[in-house]
């Protein structure tokens, strides 16, 4: 067992998982998350140096295509226009957030690296959209806990992340090569979430899930 507390539901009792030549990967007990041993995590400069690398070019319609996964069932879950949402960890191309506005809402950003403008924290949203951005959270229970206070009562939560299966599978999986990928979800882990805070839950692809409030 690990002597690190779960970070996404701060459970104690963790289990070795996986481990390779470039780190260790644990399993909580309770929610099933899978996270990379602390040691391993990236600098804030290292990280952004990373996510330079990536080309996320807000015109290229192959990346309108993939989003369109999580832009199309976010957009059928929503109950009319005109709505506000925040899309959070929007990446230096927030092809996402125009996709959502040329479908009539209205967007905000945030990204600590790209768009930290903290007043978009400051105000509550219909809906919070995260598209290949949770899987980086080094803690991920302070941007769920910020995610609760942000979104209204009945508000819709829309994230897009790889789900691992079983730890066969997460042995070969190269989801978990990239190191500023540090947090792996399994559809337990989301429903675990629901149950604890009270959302009804759609897993609308392999990669996107739908929560929907339905107490706050």
């Amino acid at each position: 067992m690990s002597d690190t507390a779960c970070p996404l539901c701060l459970y104690l009792h963790c289990g070795l998982f996986h481990q390779d030549k470039r780190r260790s990967y644990y399993q909580c007990q309770q929610c099933q998350l899978v996270f990379a041993d602390r040691i391993s995590l990236l600098s804030a400069e290292d990280e952004l140096a990373q996510y330079q690398l990536h080309n996320n070019d807000i015109n290229d319609a192959g990346y309108r295509r993939f989003l369109q996964r999580l832009a199309g069932p976010l957009l059928a879950a929503l109950p009319a226009t005109g709505l506000s949402g925040l899309d959070f960890g929007c990446g230096p191309g927030p092809l996402l957030a125009r996709m959502l506005s040329e479908a009539g809402q209205h967007m905000s950003l945030w990204d600590p690296y790209f768009a930290a403008d903290n007043t978009a924290l400051q105000q509550q949203y219909d809906f919070i959209s995260c598209s290949e951005a949770i899987e980086h959270f080094a803690r991920p229970a302070t941007e769920w806990a910020l995610w609760l206070s942000l979104l209204k009562p009945h508000g819709t939560l829309a994230i897009m992340t790889k789900r691992y299966t079983t730890a066969e599978a997460f042995a070969n999986w190269h989801y978990k090569l990239d190191p500023t990928h540090v947090s792996f979800f399994a559809d337990y882990t989301f429903t675990y979430l629901a149950q604890r805070d009270g959302f009804s839950l759609n897993f609308a692809d392999k990669d996107v899930v739908i929560l929907q409030r339905t107490k706050h």
